[in-house]
């Protein structure tokens, strides 16, 4: 029997969802027709489905992601359909009314065992990071973009202290010869901070994170997301989110505390905030984090965090961006 296809993991490799037991435990019972709008490898998906949704709509924009689910996903019948698109316009995509929506951000990790895709510093391949794998991939970001944005990238998309002297260094460094590879960005990075202690994660860590989210508009897509979900969702629906990082998680709390009516008053001087119509109740209180035992079984869970809302009767509302506190990159040309 022939093996997987060079550059794509089997359809078998184990894949371990992260905090899919308190998804199930938060959102239960599980029912009705639900939208994962990160499909990856299928883990969301497949325990939603064995966990009595009626129908999954898979939605991701990696063309591999769909590719793979192809493999699993006859015998599931009419109780999944799958959906090529980003779950920014999620509405649109479902195309009916939703009991639930879940959304497992940031890079899957199909995406960063695979060299060719560039996501990773661990092994050296070309500078890509694209999800969708078209429009611009790292590489041209890299040898394009002005310094100070790549600075303000580097600083407000992976708050790196040090984005000044690394883009300085890499826009030194590309004016000798093009950055095409992920070794040789994570080489740059890495000249510029100071070698890290044991357990002390990568230099280049930080760098990667901001290059990537530049390049798929990451926070862009999660804010759009997030009022797709809200349009999309059923009085009574519930939407689940899980984060890896701090400013993913800033922004869905964020999110929250608006559609929820419980922001908080940053001036105990000023007038109370007039009372507005939730369009969200929180079923989490605060963020739920992965215990001991999954982080032991799945340490990609370790920086998880799992939040999760019930959808109001209230009329849907578009935050603006500023009020999700995104963070702006002024874009100039290349110096």
């Amino acid at each position: 029997m022939p093996g997987p296809l060079p550059g794509r993991p089997s359809a078998d490799t184990p894949h371990v969802p992260v905090l899919i037991e308190a998804i199930l435990r938060e959102c239960a019972p599980i029912a009705g027709v639900w939208l994962d709008g990160t499909l990856g490898a299928g883990g969301y998906t497949r325990e939603l489905l064995k966990a009595g949704a009626a129908k999954v709509i898979g939605v991701d924009r990696d063309p591999l992601a769909l590719q793979m689910a192809a493999d699993w996903a006859g015998e599931y019948g009419d109780r999944l359909r799958l959906v090529a698109g980003t779950f920014s316009n999620l509405d649109e995509l479902a195309g009916e009314p939703l009991d639930g929506v879940v959304l497992d951000l940031g890079v899957s990790s199909m995406q960063l065992d695979q060299a060719e895709r560039g996501f990773s510093f661990m092994k050296d391949g070309p500078l890509d990071m694209r999800m969708s794998q078209e429009g611009q991939s790292a590489a041209d970001l890299v040898n394009s973009a002005d310094e100070a944005v790549l600075a303000d990238i580097l600083y407000h998309y992976g708050e790196e202290r040090a984005s000044r002297r690394i883009a300085h260094a890499i826009v030194a460094a590309r004016a000798m010869e093009p950055i095409t590879t992920t070794g040789r960005l994570a080489e740059i990075v890495a000249k510029c901070l100071p070698r890290p202690k044991p357990g002390q994660s990568h230099p280049a860590t930080r760098s990667f994170q901001a290059i990537r989210i530049a390049v798929n508009t990451e926070f862009a897509e999660l804010a759009d997301g997030l009022a797709a979900a809200e349009r999309a969702l059923k009085p009574g629906g519930l939407l689940a989110v899980v984060t890896f990082h701090s400013l993913e998680d800033r922004i869905v709390k964020r999110f929250f505390q608006l559609a929820s009516g419980h922001e908080a008053n940053a001036n105990r001087y000023a007038p109370a905030k007039a009372d507005t119509t939730a369009r969200f109740e929180m079923v989490t209180r605060k963020a739920v984090a992965p215990d001991e035992a999954e982080i032991a079984r799945n340490p990609r869970a370790r920086s998880a965090k799992l939040r999760v809302g019930r959808r109001t009767a209230a009329p849907p509302k578009t935050l603006a961006p500023a009020e999700l506190d995104l963070p702006e990159i002024q874009k100039k040309g290349r110096r």
